[in-house]
């Protein structure tokens, strides 16, 4: 089930919502599991049991490792509970991968190949099972007390709200409000709000510049031409970022409706001034985890520069290689990992820093660059892109013309979607909860200014909304990035 769907709109999230507040508060985590469940089972009935297995196995190791701390078995649990989280996602997500590259190495050199047998992929498997083991190695810190009531551990791997796609939840940032929590007006107020503005960015945004990237990235290489090559490549880095910063917004604005402070997940990557500044600003949950359950454990930049370019070397090999299991992923995570070292590196040749704008735009021709990998279904596909939007264009009669894709409407949406995505300075407005209540007269009334900007911000949302349900209910090419990771 999609944030972005009638169904979940007008028919799911509505129930849910009203449940919640007519149950007393002791019954709230279960009903918000189970209904979670019946969301993740809407689109996967059969896979369910290995999300339930996940919620049971972690439970299980939370308990028995906070009962070992100190002793010489607690890390064999650790090491335990690493090997099964790791080898859930191996398995579901890399045994096809492994066994196809197996196979074509094998048949090269005349080795017997290995029997294929296709294993589905659950949906938010990777996003799930990461939650789930930084919770243990939480516990094993001692950071974080293991949860003894498992429909408390089973609401936080499994909320419907970052369930799918994050973003990644680490359990002592919503510890406290799994036990107890309230939903205040005000909060409950910007969590519509969020989630408005995301779920326009996902249909009026993302949804939009898809049309155009798909339609680029399945032309062959007879078809694609410079300019369409350039221009598919900006839409699919605009579609991705409205796709997966919207869906983000959409759960922060979810969580908030329910009580819980999920943590930011973008921060305007597109504005960044190098590839590392980049990463610090996009996709910050799964960063932050790389950072503080590997490349720490590694040993970080503590020693010396060759281990620390290592280090970096394995994160983003690995990070690319979560990001799906195919070899355009690993390479798109190692170019990362390249530029990341070869940014540390011409730190140490130069203290001279180049205007701002030199790195913004050198980081924008790599990130972009990049994403080609990212959306090309093979190695072959990426290399006759790149050899494209090199300038050597496809020139027979089956080439496509530039208008046939980005006709007037896309290249305005285009525009404004680059608009909305680097920070604009703007002056600030008083927040609805720093405005007075009108209904206390000995307190002073909200000024003019702030009326009218919220009064605005609310028919604005309104009309957003209204534009998202008419394009939903209208058109059916509607997915979510992120899903199929």
């Amino acid at each position: 089930m999609l944030f972005s769907s009638i169904v979940f709109l007008f028919a799911f999230l509505p129930a849910v919502l009203a449940l919640n507040f007519m149950l007393p508060a002791k019954a709230r985590n279960t009903w918000l599991l189970v209904a979670s469940l019946l969301f993740y089972a809407w689109g996967e009935p059969r896979l369910i049991s290995v999300m339930l297995a996940s919620i049971g196995f972690n439970y299980a190791m939370g308990l028995i490792v906070e009962r070992t701390l100190g002793t010489r078995s607690c890390k064999a649990w650790v090491v335990a509970s690493v090997l099964g989280n790791l080898g859930l996602i191996a398995y579901f997500k890399y045994f096809n991968f492994f066994t196809e590259s197996w196979n074509g190495l094998a048949t090269s050199c005349g080795l017997p190949p290995l029997s294929s047998a296709s294993v589905v992929l659950p949906i938010g498997i990777s996003f799930y099972t990461f939650q789930a083991l930084s919770y243990v190695i939480d516990v094993y810190r001692r950071e974080v007390p293991a949860q003894r009531n498992p429909f408390s551990l089973g609401l936080y791997v499994a909320f419907f709200p970052q369930l799918i796609a994050g973003p990644i939840v680490r359990y002592s940032q919503v510890a406290k409000e799994l036990t107890e929590r309230t939903v205040t007006a005000a909060a409950f107020a910007e969590g519509i709000e969020r989630f408005l503005i995301g779920l326009s960015k996902k249909v009026l945004v993302a949804n939009i510049m898809a049309l155009a990237a798909d339609a680029v990235f399945s032309m062959s290489a007879a078809e694609l031409t410079t300019p369409l090559a350039w221009g598919g490549m900006l839409a699919y880095a605009l579609q991705i970022y409205f796709d997966f910063s919207g869906y983000s917004d959409m759960a922060i604005g979810l969580g908030r409706m329910f009580g819980f402070n999920f943590p930011e997940n973008f921060n305007y990557p597109y504005s960044a001034t190098s590839v590392t500044d980049f990463w610090r600003r996009w996709h910050m949950s799964l960063s932050s985890w790389f950072r503080d359950y590997l490349y720490f454990p590694l040993g970080g930049n503590r020693q010396g520069a060759v281990r620390t370019y290592f280090n970096l070397a394995i994160v983003f090999v690995l990070c690319g290689l979560w990001h799906g299991a195919s070899w355009v992923f690993v390479l798109w995570g190692a170019l990362h990992g390249a530029f990341l070292i070869a940014e540390r590196l011409a730190d140490k040749i130069t203290s001279v820093q180049p205007p701002r704008w030199i790195g913004q735009a050198y980081t924008m021709l790599a990130v972009l660059f990049a994403w080609v990998l990212f959306r090309a279904e093979g190695l072959a596909h990426a290399g006759y892109y790149y050899t494209a939007l090199l300038g050597q264009q496809a020139a027979s009669s089956e080439a496509f013309r530039f208008e046939s894709v980005f006709d007037t409407g896309t290249l305005v949406m285009m525009g404004i979607a680059c608009l909305l995505a680097v920070p604009w300075r703007r002056r600030e407005v008083p927040t609805s909860r720093e405005m007075a209540p009108l209904q206390t007269p000995s307190q002073s009334l909200p000024s003019l200014r702030a009326v009218l900007f919220h009064s605005l911000s609310f028919a604005m949302l309104l009309v957003g909304f209204l534009a998202c349900t008419f394009r939903l209910l209208s058109q059916s090419h509607n997915p979510f990035i992120y899903f199929r990771f």
